[in-house]
């Protein structure tokens, strides 16, 4: 990407140095990456999958600290993260200001080991998430080396992949469309809710996709092969994939982030056509996702 000269966002609260203790749970806007993550870094299947809807909690230990240090390569990535997050700012400013709305951004946390959300607390581990009761996205940077190591994920668009994500769950939250399929959740069997979570992620990566279409056009910032990357990462975090790579079949009920298939096309979609309307994952049959 081409990020040279953009500004950094100001709305960003740096706590790698605060450590914290406690339970770690889980927030909604997570549950994507925070399968993924969990899935390579426990090897559990099984959690990897629930942990998104879990109301149980686990103990923490104490995470980052007053003698932590950012390595020079963590604060490239903490700038980086500040210009993409400007980014989001002013594309989805714009894009509100279209439907004759206001935009109010989220504030990103960073973090390193652990930390408090209004969601509850969370480790590392849990992977980049949103949390829509403080309407702030939380990332631990390390979650990049792990990407690069873990899923063979590298390049920056892939890293921007992931900030735009979890801000496109801030954009469903400003839309109304969060807390309304929560309570549809709710009222569903798991079975079911886990659809929903699927319509939640996909339409989540299409924001994402329709934040790379916009900041290209305001900035000229994609090169070639930037969507290649993310649509690679899209991909090794479907439902499909990991279940396959754990136990050599995949289990269609729950599933509750989407295949590999719909999530690189659903990105695809917003980074090609750039527009909020073509974005409902929620009125078409599920099968047809």
């Amino acid at each position: 990407m081409r990020l040279n000269g953009r500004r950094e966002s100001s709305n960003v609260d740096d706590r790698r140095r605060m450590g914290t203790t406690g339970k770690a749970g889980l927030g909604i806007g997570g549950i994507l990456l925070v399968a993924a993550i969990t899935y390579f870094t426990t090897g559990d299947l099984g959690k990897a999958l629930s942990t998104g809807f879990q109301a149980a909690t686990t103990q923490t230990s104490t995470g980052g600290g007053s003698n932590y240090t950012p390595t020079a390569e963590e604060e490239e990535l903490a700038s980086f993260t500040k210009k993409i997050l400007a980014g989001t700012e002013d594309v989805w400013t714009s894009e509100f200001k279209k439907m004759n709305r206001t935009y109010h951004a989220p504030k990103l946390v960073m973090f390193h080991g652990a930390v408090n959300s209004g969601c509850g607390s969370a480790t590392s581990s849990t992977g980049p998430f949103y949390c829509s009761a403080d309407q702030t996205v939380y990332i631990d940077l390390e979650f990049f080396t792990t990407m690069k190591k873990q899923f063979g994920a590298s390049g920056d668009f892939a890293y921007a992949y992931v900030i735009a994500h979890e801000v496109g769950h801030h954009v469903q939250n400003e839309l109304g469309i969060l807390s309304q399929a929560h309570q549809q959740m709710n009222r569903l069997s798991e079975r079911e809710a886990n659809q929903i979570s699927v319509r939640i992620e996909l339409q989540a990566d299409f924001f994402a996709g329709v934040w790379a279409y916009q900041d290209n056009k305001m900035f000229n910032s994609l090169e070639d092969g930037d969507i290649e990357e993310g649509l690679d990462i899209a991909s090794k975090i479907g439902d499909d994939y990991l279940q396959k790579q754990a136990q050599g079949y995949a289990v269609p009920e729950s599933f509750n982030h989407g295949t590999s298939e719909q999530r690189a096309r659903w990105l695809k979609k917003g980074a090609t056509r750039g527009d909020i309307n073509e974005g409902d994952t929620f009125s078409p049959a599920y099968n047809s996702l």
